[in-house]
C-alpha cells in the first residue's frame, strides 16, 4: 500500500460528514448571475421572444425559467421547446447553449435548482405569468440576501400587444383589474389594471405586433406607454423578435445605474395622458452628510409610511418605481433606486457631477398633477432646510 501522508485530507465535521467549506469557497469565486424578468399579458409575445432565445444561434449562454412566477400559472399554456423530439419537462441543455425549465414549480425552488448548475450559463431570464405583478417579484432578486447572494436583478422587460393594450388599460376585465386598497378615498376614479403595473415597473417596454395597427394607433400606444413610464426604454417590433438581446433583454444594468438623460426626459412630463398612473419629479441642491440623512428620512416617510413631512394630510399613493441622481457637496453623485417601498442609495463610480442638478423621479398611483408635485417639492425643501 502506498503512503498517502503527503495528500491533503478532506475536511470532515465531528459527525464524520464531509465539510462543504470547499464548495462554499468555490461558490464565492463565481460571479453573480444577472437575471431579467420578462413580463406581459397573455398574447403579448413573450413566448415568441423566448422561443427565439431558446433556439437561435446567438452565442449567449442563457438559462430560461418559463411561467414560474405569479399566481395564475395554471391558466397559461407553457411554451413548447423540444430537442431531439424530447419535450422539455425539467432542466434541459439546448443545442444553442441555453438551459430551459418549464416545470410548474415554485419559482424560488426552480432558481435554487438552477443555481446548482452555476457556471453553465451567464444569464437568467425569468418569464412571469401574464397577470403577475413585477413589483412583488423584483425585490426577491434585488436586495434579498438569500436568493440575491448569487443572483442580481438586471432589469424588467415588459412585452405589450399594440393591438389590445389600450383596451387592457382602459377596460380591464376580471383578474386584469387591480383591486383598489382604498375604495373609500377621494381618489376613486379610473381603474388600475395589471397592464399598468407591468408597464410602470418596466425598464424596457417592447411594443409587439405593430404590424396589426395603423401608424396613428401605434403613436397613441407609444404615447400612452410613455405617459405611464417615461423612464423606460421603448422598442417596437412585429413578431416578438428584437434586433439585439444586449441592451433590450440582457445587459440592462437597470438597477446598478441611473442615467441623467432619462431623468431629464421623465421630468418633461407625460402623465396627463393616463389618469391611473402619475409621474412626479423633485429637484435637490448638492447635499452634505446632514442633507443626505435628511433625504433618507424623507424617503422613508414617503415610501414606507405614505406620509409627506410638514403636511398633515395622509395620502394613499403607491410608488411603483423610484429613480434619482443625488449630487453631493463634494461633487460626487449617488444613485437612487426604488421598487415600491424598498429603496437604496449607491455611489456612481463614473465620475464627478459637474453642473448636474439633483433629481428624483417617482412613478406611482395618485401622484399626478401640479398640486401634489408642488407639495412634494415643498415638503422635501423644508426637510433639507432643517438639516442645514
Amino acid at each position: 500500500m502506498e503512503d498517502d501522508d503527503d495528500e491533503v485530507p478532506d475536511l470532515v465535521h465531528g459527525d464524520g460528514a464531509p465539510s462543504n467549506r470547499n464548495a462554499q469557497a468555490d461558490d464565492e469565486k463565481l460571479p453573480k448571475v444577472p437575471i431579467t424578468i420578462i413580463t406581459g399579458y397573455l398574447g403579448a409575445g413573450k413566448s415568441t421572444l423566448l422561443q427565439y432565445i431558446l433556439t437561435a444561434q446567438h452565442s449567449k449562454k442563457i438559462a430560461v425559467i418559463l411561467n414560474e412566477f405569479g399566481d395564475t400559472a395554471s391558466l397559461e399554456k407553457p411554451i413548447s421547446i423540444s430537442q431531439n423530439s424530447t419535450q422539455v419537462s425539467e432542466w434541459l441543455n439546448l443545442a444553442n447553449g441555453c438551459i430551459c425549465c418549464s416545470v410548474k414549480d415554485t419559482g424560488v425552488a426552480a432558481l435554487e435548482s438552477l443555481m446548482e448548475r452555476r457556471g453553465a450559463f451567464d444569464y437568467i431570464l425569468l418569464e412571469t405569468t401574464g397577470l403577475a405583478d413585477p413589483g412583488n417579484i423584483a425585490p426577491i432578486f434585488w436586495l434579498d440576501e438569500g436568493v440575491g447572494s448569487s443572483i442580481y436583478l438586471d432589469g424588467i422587460v415588459t412585452m405589450i400587444d399594440a393591438k389590445n393594450l389600450l383596451r387592457e388599460l382602459d377596460a380591464p376585465v376580471g383578474a386584469e383589474e387591480v383591486v383598489d386598497e382604498h375604495p373609500d378615498h377621494d381618489h376613486a376614479g379610473p381603474k388600475l389594471s395589471v397592464a399598468h403595473l407591468q408597464i410602470s415597473h418596466a425598464d424596457v417596454v417592447i411594443i409587439n405586433k405593430t404590424d396589426l395597427v395603423s401608424p396613428a394607433e401605434l403613436k397613441a400606444v407609444e404615447e400612452r406607454v410613455r405617459s405611464i413610464n417615461s423612464l423606460a426604454k421603448v422598442h417596437k417590433t412585429t413578431h416578438g423578435i428584437v434586433p439585439s438581446l444586449s441592451g433590450l433583454v440582457l445587459d440592462l444594468a437597470a438597477y446598478t445605474s441611473v442615467i441623467a438623460e432619462s431623468l431629464d426626459f421623465a421630468a418633461k412630463g407625460h402623465s396627463h395622458l393616463d389618469p391611473s398612473i402619475g409621474i412626479l419629479t423633485v429637484t435637490l441642491p448638492p447635499l452634505d452628510d446632514a442633507g443626505l440623512k435628511a433625504l433618507d428620512g424623507w424617503l422613508r416617510a414617503v415610501l414606507w409610511d405614505g406620509r409627506l413631512p410638514h403636511f398633515d394630510k395622509i395620502e394613499v399613493w403607491e410608488m411603483h418605481r423610484t429613480k434619482g441622481r443625488i449630487v453631493t457637496a463634494d461633487g460626487t453623485v449617488k444613485m437612487l433606486q426604488g421598487v415600491r417601498e424598498i429603496f437604496d442609495l449607491i455611489d456612481d463610480v463614473k465620475g464627478d457631477a459637474g453642473s448636474e442638478e439633483g433629481r428624483i423621479v417617482f412613478i406611482g398611483t395618485h401622484v399626478g398633477g401640479n398640486k401634489i408635485a408642488e407639495d412634494f417639492q415643498s415638503s422635501l425643501d423644508k426637510c433639507l432646510a432643517q438639516a442645514t
